[in-house]
């Protein structure tokens, strides 16, 4: 058993922050030499900040890590493979068109009288550090050439053989891998920590924490929840613990979610029937009416997104079909989407909502801008009075209307890019983590503001891995698992119920 009472790597009070968001807050974590030690948490849980500073990527703001009972600065990545720590990546940052045997060995190619590389023992060394992983490939083919199991294979001969890893992290290392692939890393990972070495496993699929993990760590918005021994948290707990529990506005959220039930119309404003898209979402039906939110619960990589994508036509069904006010929608594309009057606001703000070097005004009319055409320009009147509107509606904290957006706090980001779709009037908004990384206020007005646009008579998709605030906001909750529809409810929903059916047959 790993001596957790003497970790390898230990980082105590880690804290961190970027522009609008406290990425860590205190954060502690610790590893033990023959130790697997999951470390899970929803999206914007702090994980991968708190590996970017045990790598080097990133500097803490606060805290100390030790390395073997040493505290050390951490200065680089490169630095970080020096003392041991390294890193594989779910998309395998090695060098496709090399060889599979210079990937190994690149920088540390045993040479002929110290003038020419001596490739036939870089091939045999390649070859023999493989097959103690249970690989046994040609190593003068181009790493490009093989799976993606094998190149992760390659990667982690590689952090043993170059870093002589003391502790080796995983990021998501079975998210592209078959079971019987799966099942070869865990067998490496389990020879991994009886020949001593530390593995950190950062996953969401919570059936691989129980299969293969010594100890658990959960992170939730930036903060420790707590570490626990496997076995002995079960996995409705472990999903509680992930998803959390805020009781803020709790009767005052469900008195108005149950005033503006009485809106929703009879009729279906869009249904989807067996609509599916192979690798990404099992078929799935759904109906959504006028006037009502549906909220989508589930872990992370449970199908949230991918079904919010087909709906708005950021990808294309190859099942089912897709119908909205009785006409079957055949071009799926976001332009189609917006002229059907279906508005998305992205997961992932930074990288596809915002347009970091426009100002607020000119982000917030972007979406109506692009339904007018380019021909048809709005006003330079006009988009002031617009984007004063949403920024007194939201009220979005902003110097002026043209501060540049990338300037303004994450919680403001979102706000404008919510009003950037309110300011289109679409029929039907869909919200995917809307509430990420903003403060308890702004989630509030947020969450408000949805059942406001319910009264309404919009429709609305809500995403959050927050499980209260989705049954605080939601008319009806879909229950996603494993990329497909698992359950529905409607009505006064039991919390139980709901993580039940996230968490499957297993308790």
């Amino acid at each position: 058993m790993p001596d957790s009472e003497n970790p390898i790597v230990e980082m105590k009070g880690i804290d961190k922050s970027f522009p609008g968001v406290h990425a860590l807050q205190n954060v502690d974590f610790s590893v033990a030499k023959g130790e697997i030690h999951a470390l899970v948490g929803e999206n914007g849980a702090g994980k991968s900040t708190l590996i970017k500073i045990l790598t080097g990527a990133d500097r803490a703001d606060k805290g100390i890590i030790s390395l073997d009972g040493h505290v050390v600065s951490i200065r680089s990545p490169l630095h970080a493979q020096e003392q041991g720590i390294s890193t594989v990546y779910q998309e395998v940052n090695l060098c496709p068109n090399l060889t599979v045997a210079e990937n190994l060995l690149i920088g540390r190619q045993p040479s002929r009288l110290g003038i020419s590389i001596d490739w036939k023992k870089l091939n045999t060394r390649a070859r023999e550090y493989l097959k103690e992983l249970g690989v046994d490939i040609d190593v003068t083919k181009p790493l490009g050439s093989y799976s993606v199991a094998v190149q992760q294979m390659a990667a982690i001969a590689r952090a043993l053989v170059v870093s002589s890893a003391k502790v080796l992290i995983l990021d998501e290392p079975t998210s592209s891998l078959t079971a019987n692939e799966t099942a070869h890393l865990f067998s490496v990972m389990k020879k991994l920590r009886a020949d001593g070495i530390a593995v950190v496993f950062i996953t969401h699929f919570l059936d691989q924490v129980y299969e293969v993990s010594d100890r658990v760590t959960v992170l939730r918005n930036g903060s420790l929840v707590g570490t626990y021994a496997t076995a002995s948290v079960s996995r409705l707990e472990l999903i509680r613990l992930m998803l959390g529990r805020t009781i803020a506005d709790l009767d005052d959220m469900t008195a108005h979610k149950m005033e503006s039930s009485q809106h929703i119309s009879k009729d279906a404003l869009l249904e989807a029937t067996d609509l599916g898209l192979s690798n990404s979402i099992d078929p799935f039906s759904l109906t959504l009416h006028a006037g009502e939110v549906v909220g989508l619960a589930g872990l992370l990589g449970s199908g949230r997104t991918e079904l919010a994508n087909l709906l708005f036509g950021v990808d294309k069904p190859d099942t089912g079909t897709l119908v909205m006010d009785g006409k079957q929608v055949t071009d799926f594309t976001p332009a189609g989407s917006s002229n059907r009057g279906i508005a998305l606001c992205p997961e992932d703000r930074k990288a596809e909502g915002i347009i970091a070097d426009l100002t607020v005004r000119e982000n917030i009319i972007l979406a109506m801008q692009a339904h007018l055409g380019w021909f048809r320009r709005i006003g330079t009147k006009e988009q002031y009075e617009i984007a004063d509107k949403y920024i007194r509606l939201l009220s979005i904290s902003t110097p002026t209307a043209d501060q540049q957006i990338k300037n303004l706090s994450g919680g403001n980001q979102q706000k404008v890019i919510l009003a950037r779709w309110l300011a289109a009037n679409p029929r039907l908004l869909i919200l995917d983590e809307p509430t990420r990384g903003i403060d308890v206020g702004t989630k509030a007005d947020i969450q408000k503001l949805v059942l406001s646009l319910a009264e309404e008579g919009k429709s609305c998709v809500f995403i959050s891995s927050e499980l209260d605030e989705v049954l605080r906001t939601s008319h009806r909750i879909v229950v996603m698992r494993d990329q497909a529809k698992v359950a529905e409810f409607s009505g006064q929903v039991d919390e139980k119920e709901i993580v039940q059916a996230i968490a499957g047959s297993a308790s």
